[in-house]
């Protein structure tokens, strides 16, 4: 995280002053918008479903554009709880709310994947409803003031944890995400260099150091996210705790579906069918349409927690903001290309 969030003693009486303005000011409605936003994510794929249909499916260009529509809709929702995290008004618990909101395409993923392991009878989007009405409550029932050393935490070496084990995690990230790449070739390609990466990687000592690792770089990024999130943040702090607080879900549910779901439970390969979902794929099924936006943004924002802890360093070691802003902007856009190239190739796109 950055270095905004070590603040001066003029600066944590200024943060005293706001809260007790903040206290008296009653609740922001604005704060009401990110849990909203986040309930609508089944719904709107049950219409994206709708109008593509079942596989085999023939549906008219009206439908194509309107789905397309659909879908950009879900993959921007998130940009509310973004935009709502920012606002100075807000209490640290209606903020941390806005964050899960951001996170929601990837809890539907994880909720999917729990409640078919469990058998609920309930449907996915009842209990989605159910857990975001109740989260909602409990932000908006919490106390309005949180004490000082809440909000001006020492999280220093936490920050050097999480930089330590995300610097050597990032050689496996960068790998597995070429590896996703090569599926715009060919799903046998894309095969071929797994069972490369594979043999290092699945190595019996190396795996569990991976899912050590992992675990650590999650509870360490939860930790510094949850930290930080207390007070209001720049626009860049903002989306490294957004960013970080999606990915540690992503990682844990993606552990879960790889670990539990599908080796123990299912007990089926984890290759490239079981990420597309085969037979059906990614765009036709009513289930799987929910990893479209799981796997498009987990693989954005990955690269861009990662562009911004780079920004951090780099501002750290005197590097001027204004370059270390454009190469920023740079690496978000990149990111959001080579994640727009992996969801293509899963969706059936080759060159």
């Amino acid at each position: 995280m950055s270095d905004e969030t070590s603040l001066s003693a003029a600066q944590s009486d200024l943060l005293l002053d706001d809260a007790a303005r903040d206290k008296a000011s009653g609740i922001d409605p604005l704060a009401f918008l990110p849990p909203l936003a986040a309930t609508c994510h089944p719904f709107l794929l049950m219409v994206f479903h709708s109008l593509v249909g079942p596989p085999g499916s023939d549906p008219s260009l009206e439908n194509i554009v309107m789905a397309a529509i659909v879908l950009a809709i879900v993959l921007a929702l998130p940009i509310i709880g973004f935009v709502i995290a920012r606002r100075p008004a807000l209490q640290p618990a209606t903020r941390r709310l806005a964050f899960a909101a951001v996170v929601s395409p990837t809890l539907y993923v994880f909720l999917g994947v729990i409640q078919g392991m469990i058998g609920s009878p309930l449907s996915d989007p009842l209990v989605w409803c159910i857990l975001w009405i109740g989260a909602t409550a409990l932000a908006f029932a919490t106390p309005r003031a949180e004490p000082l050393r809440a909000v001006t935490p020492r999280i220093a070496r936490w920050r050097v944890v999480h930089g330590i084990t995300a610097t050597v995690l990032c050689a496996y990230i960068l790998f597995h995400l070429a590896n996703h790449l090569t599926g715009l070739i060919g799903p046998s390609t894309h095969a071929a260099v797994m069972e490369m990466g594979r043999v290092v990687y699945r190595a019996p000592v190396v795996e569990p150091v991976l899912v050590l690792l992992f675990l650590l770089q999650t509870a360490s990024g939860l930790w510094l996210a949850w930290r930080c999130s207390s007070r209001a943040q720049d626009f860049y702090c903002t989306f490294q705790i957004a960013s970080g607080l999606y990915l540690s879900v992503f990682v844990l549910g993606h552990m879960n579906s790889v670990f539990v779901y599908a080796r123990a439970y299912l007990g089926i390969p984890t290759d490239w069918n079981f990420a597309i979902g085969a037979p059906t794929g990614l765009i036709h099924d009513p289930w799987n349409i929910r990893l479209l936006p799981h796997y498009a943004l987990g693989a954005f924002l990955v690269l861009g927690h990662l562009a911004s802890g780079l920004r951090v360093v780099l501002i750290a070691h005197g590097t001027e903001p204004k370059a270390v802003n454009r190469l920023w902007a740079t690496g978000v856009i990149a990111s959001g290309m080579i994640a727009a190239a992996i969801i293509a190739g899963m969706c059936g796109v080759r060159i």
